[in-house]
C-alpha cells in the first residue's frame, strides 16, 4: 500500500467502498457488495461502477485470481485522513486548527473525553517541537 497524498477526490459514496476495504482486504466485488448492504441497501451494478472509478483514480487496485478480481487499497487509511484533515482546515478555516476546535467547543459537540485527548495531543506536541 502506498502513502502518496497527490491530490485525487473520491466521492462520498466512493469513500464507503473504499472504506470497507480498509476494514478488510483483499476483497471480491461480491465481498465489498455484502459488507456495504450489511449497512444499506447497495445495488451491485452501482458498486462495480464505484470501485471501477476508484480504481482508474489509482485509490485501489486488483488482482485477477482464475476468473475474479480481489481489490486492494492503494492508499493507506492514515495517509487520506491526514490529506483531508489538512484540506479541510485549509479550506475552511485558512489552515488554521484553533478556530475548527472552537467551532466544537461553542456548540457542545466536545466530550470530556475529546477534551483530554486534545489535551494529550498539545502536551506531546509541546514535548516534541519546544
Amino acid at each position: 500500500m502506498t502513502t502518496d497524498t497527490k491530490k485525487t477526490d473520491i466521492s462520498k459514496t466512493e469513500f464507503e467502498v473504499l472504506d470497507v476495504l480498509w476494514e478488510q482486504y483483499p476483497a471480491s466485488a461480491n465481498d465489498i457488495i455484502q459488507r456495504l448492504n450489511q449497512n444499506k441497501p447497495w445495488h451491485e451494478k452501482t458498486v462495480k461502477t464505484l470501485i471501477s472509478r476508484l480504481v482508474k483514480k489509482h485509490i485501489i487496485d486488483f488482482d485477477k485470481q482464475q476468473r475474479s478480481y480481489l481489490y486492494f487499497p492503494l492508499v493507506a487509511r492514515s495517509t487520506y485522513i491526514e490529506k483531508e484533515s489538512k484540506s479541510l482546515v485549509s479550506r475552511l478555516f485558512g489552515g488554521k486548527v484553533a478556530p475548527l476546535v472552537a467551532g466544537f467547543a461553542n456548540t457542545d459537540s466536545l466530550s470530556q473525553e475529546d477534551v483530554d485527548e486534545l489535551k494529550s495531543l498539545i502536551k506531546k506536541w509541546e514535548q516534541d517541537n519546544v
